[in-house]
Formats: C-alpha cells, structure tokens, sequence
C-alpha cells in the first residue's frame, strides 16, 4: 500500500503548529511557582470543591445535556434569558465550533497579530484561511481589521482583553468595528478575561452579542472562577448562531461534577471579588518593580503581564526562562506569538509576585541560579 492510498487530512490540518500550554514543572528540585497560564491564585470557591465532591456518587450517570440549571445560573448573574446561553467544554470548544459551522474551505476569519493561538488553529482545522490584522502598539487595531476584510471573510475573532498582551480596545471601538463589518460576518468577542478589566470605557460586549444580529460573546470559568481544569465556558448571541451551536456541539460536552461546581462558584461572589482585589493590588505593583528594573512591560488589564527582555543573549528572554526555571519559576515563553524575546507572566500570590521580581532582579544582576 502506497502513501498515497492512506487517510489523508484536508487541506490546512498539517499547517497547524500544535497548541504548546504553558509548563508545570521547573528545571530545578522544587517547583515554586507557577506563573505560566494565567491561573488564579486562590484557586476555586470552597462552595465549587463541596458541589464537586457532592457529585461524585452521580459519576455513572450522564449530566444534564442541556445544562439546564448552569444555564439559568448565568443567566441571573448576567441578566441574560437562559435560552440565549449555550455552555461548551471550555470556551475554546465554542470558538472552534464556530469555525467549523461558518468556514467553508478557503474561507476566511481574522485575527489580530498577537492574538490568541486557538484562531488560527481553528480556523486551518474548518478548512479556512487565517487572515492576521497588524496590532497598534500591541493593541487590535479596528482599521486594520476593517481593511483586512474580504469577499471570503466569514469570521472576526476578537480577544478583548487580548492575550498574550493584556492590552484592550474600548467599547466605542468594538461598537465601530461592527458597524464597519457586513452583516454575514460574525464578530466572535473572546471576553476571557472581562472580570478583571477596571476600566469604564471597557464593555464585554454582552449587549451587542444580545441585540445584533452577527455578534457571538464567549467567557469562561477558567480564570477568574478557578476552574480550569473542569473546562466550563459559555456562549451568548444571536438566537440562530445559539441554534447552530446547540446542533453541531457534543450531547453531553459538559460534565455533571463541572456544572455543579460553576454554579456554586457563581454563587460565592465574594471569593471572585477576593481574587479581583487582589489584582487589582498586585498587577500595577509587579509592572511597577519590573520598570523599575528597567525593563518593559506592555501595560495589561487582565491577570498577568508581557515582560520584553534585553538584545543580550545573556540577559534575553531565553535565558531568563532557564534561569527562573533553576529557581522553580515558571512563566511562559511567548515565540508563539510573536514575541521570541519576551515571557508572560501570571499575576500570583503575594509570594509568588515577590520571588518573581527578586529572580527576576537577581538574573539581570548576573548572579546565579
């Protein structure tokens, strides 16, 4: 049997370079600190732990297809009608599935230049064309996007905050670049990271996903919520969009035990506003240590920072990476994205946040591991 006679992938699989999450485990004895994918440090809402524990004696029984009771949560938290939310297997689930119910083979979706690598993999996996709109100082850039658009678009994915770069557009600029798009094409809002963003000219996008026609807004319960590794997300839109979803997404994408935890952590809004004032305390604190160092930091309003690193090869962001991992830091290597001499870094602990800096001081300062 030839090559040629075995099961080949469509067009676009093999161009995909594989999603690389960020590492767990330092190069040294101990790992320290884990500041590599944008968790939260206080971890889920005890009332999210106890609902999980108190379904584990269901586990041979299949969860609620349509997360009927996860979807009424959110609603009363966001005052949506429960049937204009579809819930997925992490938002990442709900992002692809869009891909593949609105990219026909050699149709296009954009991005934005430094934005968030699940598009792009998305996009090549439905058979369509990535299409990468230039950043403003690491920023989305509406006009960019806008001109970028073509008789084979199809798809916007909009990451708002944007991840790697924490940066933002403001609501007046999301609002003009719906205006600017024809109405077939779908404006997809990435607003992972809303519950952390202190900044009035910023808007999830939660009404224009409810009242325009081509606007889907998709959140997660990974960050903020503590539960990454239970894989909770949802989606808000238009009434036809929610439809296709519901039709193409798995019966039972949700597991019971995640469900269960997601609407106690909704529940328990003091431990999100703990894990929010503390944010709100140390993101400026580490950028603030980090200038002063004299390094440059990408001004951020998510829950963790880009740290761009010297020309020097003994004081880039490589070998900054190998010197942390000595020490059991872990941050995250951004070559991916376009930054090969910078490293992302999570907004942690207090001592988290401390020995980060200090390693950070020391590495600069030419001591070692």
């Amino acid at each position: 049997m030839s090559e040629q006679d075995l099961p080949t992938p469509r067009p676009g699989v093999l161009d995909i370079a594989p999603y690389v999450p960020g590492k767990s485990k330092g190069t040294g004895a101990v790992t320290r600190h884990k500041l590599s994918s944008n968790e939260t440090p206080f971890g889920p809402s005890p009332g999210a732990m106890a609902a999980y524990q108190a379904e584990l004696g269901n586990l041979h029984l299949y969860p609620d297809g349509s997360a009927t009771a996860l979807r009424q949560a959110i609603g009363a938290a966001h005052g949506i009608d429960p049937e204009r939310i579809v819930c997925g297997f992490g938002s990442d689930e709900l992002l692809t599935l869009l891909a593949h119910i609105y990219l026909s083979p050699g149709d296009e979706a954009i991005h934005s230049q430094h934005g968030f690598l699940v598009y792009r993999i998305a996009t090549l996996a439905a058979g369509g064309l990535p299409i990468v709109a230039p950043e403003t100082e690491r920023t989305t850039d509406v006009d960019a996007i806008l001109a970028a658009v073509g008789p084979r678009t199809k798809l916007v994915y909009l990451a708002n905050p944007n991840n790697p770069t924490g940066t933002y557009i403001p609501e007046s600029d999301v609002r003009r670049l719906h205006a600017g798009l024809p109405p077939h094409v779908l404006l997809v809002l990435d607003a992972a990271y809303a519950e952390y963003v202190r900044r009035n000219d910023y808007d999830a996008g939660l009404e224009l996903a409810l009242t325009a026609g081509n606007v889907v807004m998709t959140r997660t319960f990974s960050k903020i919520y503590g539960l990454a590794a239970l894989r909770i997300g949802w989606a808000t839109g238009p009434a036809p969009v929610l439809d296709a979803l519901n039709r193409v997404r798995g019966p039972f994408n949700v597991a019971g035990p995640a469900q269960a935890a997601a609407i106690a952590a909704l529940a328990d809004t003091a431990h999100l506003a703990l894990a929010a004032d503390h944010n709100d305390q140390w993101l400026p604190r580490v950028s603030s240590a980090l200038d002063e160092l004299g390094l440059e930091v990408t001004p951020s309003v998510g829950n963790f920072i880009l740290i761009h690193f010297p020309d020097d090869p003994r004081r880039n962001a490589h070998a900054a990476d190998a010197f942390l991992l000595e020490r059991g830091i872990i941050l995250r290597r951004m070559d991916a994205y376009g930054f090969p001499n910078a490293l992302r870094m999570t907004i942690g602990s207090e001592a988290a946040n401390r020995d980060t800096v200090e390693a950070i001081a020391d590495f600069l300062a030419g001591k070692k591991p």
